[in-house]
């Protein structure tokens, strides 16, 4: 990758798991009986056709790991799992009143926090909790994100009779240096025991999580990492972007000086270098920081066109309406966003007096919606159109910022159309900013997101 490029577009930027993004929400329009009326809106319309997502927001880690940006308790008390879990079943009870029908589950994952923190028989207690007041879809798409150092065969074998058949693990970096910067110790035989203990008992989708751009890691590092998740071969890999925003964090990202951490060029370099190697190794790249090989759903929804990003990353499938449960959680109805309280003290208290706990949100105007989908199809398929439905005068403005990008060879530009070049991809998030009306009409006059490269 050119420097002059990396120089040149390596700026602050969103990550667009959805737009309007957070920061740009209007909270002052927001209330909690539009949502609920927007909840209500996506269900009527897409319950019996595509039915419902969930993503459940389990909080507690034992430990901080300090490249960590998640809503998260450190607690090694485990005593706080079954009053969490009976507020998230009370939740869930509060949004069956809203629906009137049974939902149908279509996707759920587990996120946190550290989902393997829970005990096995606290997730089944919870599922099924779930499960007894919903019909579960044809092809479920339910999957859980656990870490190698506390998931045992009882966690994977307990989901997976639940119906979940794809797990990511988070591996972050295997050299020990890296491992002790970040606090995230984890020997290579604890990922390569829950890999090998999910094909054993038929997970068909496999996923690792890998991190370039943290403290102390250079090509030589990384390449290691990647050849040893080789030996294991995950159906698909996340190749995520460390995003060091300790202004928003807090202390939990400052456990390692800043001149540990590579320089843009450095950090590019190891995505493009890990890019190859992966993709020589057998993998696709799918949308931005995902890697699949051939036979997982992630690449086949690629090919089939129906691939979908939303606040869980990309997706093979899609519905309209998602409910996040637990503390922090966002959930989306497509006309809406909204984000339950933020610690586990103010969500408990508020379920408990029978409130939908959200306490921030934004209700999509015609205008966000338009340029949601414009903004979704360059993430997803690096590519968007726009007819008389979906144009804007505005976008006259995007084109002619594109104009520069087109002439670095990053986009290609016709009367109505907007192409992303294999060049471009590393800068998806760049060429999506264009579009972003919200942010181009109020620029932060604080630093907020994370560099874009």
């Amino acid at each position: 990758m050119n420097k002059s490029l990396i120089d040149k577009y390596n700026i602050p930027g969103p990550r667009y798991t959805s737009y309007p993004t957070v920061p740009f929400w209007d909270d002052n329009s927001f209330s909690a009986e539009l949502w609920k009326n927007s909840v209500i809106k996506a269900f009527n319309e897409s319950n019996n056709t595509e039915g419902i997502s969930l993503y459940i927001h389990l909080p507690f880690c034992e430990s901080l790991c300090t490249f960590c940006a998640c809503h998260k308790r450190i607690t090694k008390q485990h005593s706080v799992e079954r009053p969490y879990l009976e507020t998230v079943l009370k939740e869930w009870e509060l949004y069956l009143q809203l629906f009137g029908e049974k939902p149908t589950i279509k996707e759920l994952h587990l996120g946190g926090g550290t989902p393997t923190f829970f005990s096995p028989e606290n997730l089944k207690t919870l599922l099924e909790g779930i499960f007894s007041k919903a019909n579960i879809a044809e092809k479920p798409e339910f999957s859980f994100e656990g870490h190698p150092n506390n998931t045992t065969r009882e966690h994977l074998q307990t989901l997976y009779d639940l119906g979940f058949r794809r797990c990511s693990f988070g591996v972050q970096d295997y050299d020990l240096e890296v491992q002790k910067a970040i606090n995230r110790v984890q020997p290579f035989e604890n990922v390569e025991r829950v890999t090998q203990w999910a094909r054993e008992i038929g997970y068909t989708s496999i996923s690792h999580d890998l991190v370039f751009g943290l403290p102390h890691q250079n090509w030589d590092k990384m390449e290691f990492t990647i050849r040893k998740t080789m030996e294991l071969k995950p159906d698909r890999l996340a190749f995520y972007s460390y995003a060091h925003v300790p202004w928003i964090k807090g202390v939990g990202q400052r456990g390692f000086d800043e001149n540990d951490l590579p320089s843009g060029e450095e950090k590019r370099k190891l995505y493009e270098n890990g890019k190859q190697l992966l993709e020589d190794l057998g993998y696709k790249e799918v949308g931005m920081d995902h890697f699949s090989l051939e036979h997982d759903e992630l690449y086949q929804s690629l090919i089939n066109g129906n691939i979908h990003r939303n606040f869980m990353g990309y997706s093979s499938s899609k519905t309209l309406l998602m409910v996040g449960l637990g503390m922090s959680a966002i959930s989306d109805s497509w006309y809406a966003f909204a984000q339950n309280e933020k610690t586990v003290e103010d969500y408990q208290k508020r379920v408990e007096a029978g409130e939908i706990p959200v306490v921030r949100g934004h209700i999509l105007t015609e205008e966000d919606l338009i340029i949601r989908q414009h903004i979704l199809n360059l993430m997803c398929r690096l590519e968007t159109s726009w007819s008389e439905n979906t144009y804007l005068p505005e976008i006259q403005q995007s084109l002619e910022k594109l104009k520069e990008m087109e002439a670095d060879g990053l986009v290609k530009l016709s009367e109505n159309h907007i192409t992303i070049t294999e060049k471009g991809r590393a800068f998806t998030r760049n060429v999506a900013m264009t579009f972003d009306l919200r942010m181009l009409r109020k620029q932060p006059e604080t630093r907020i997101f994370s560099m874009t490269v």
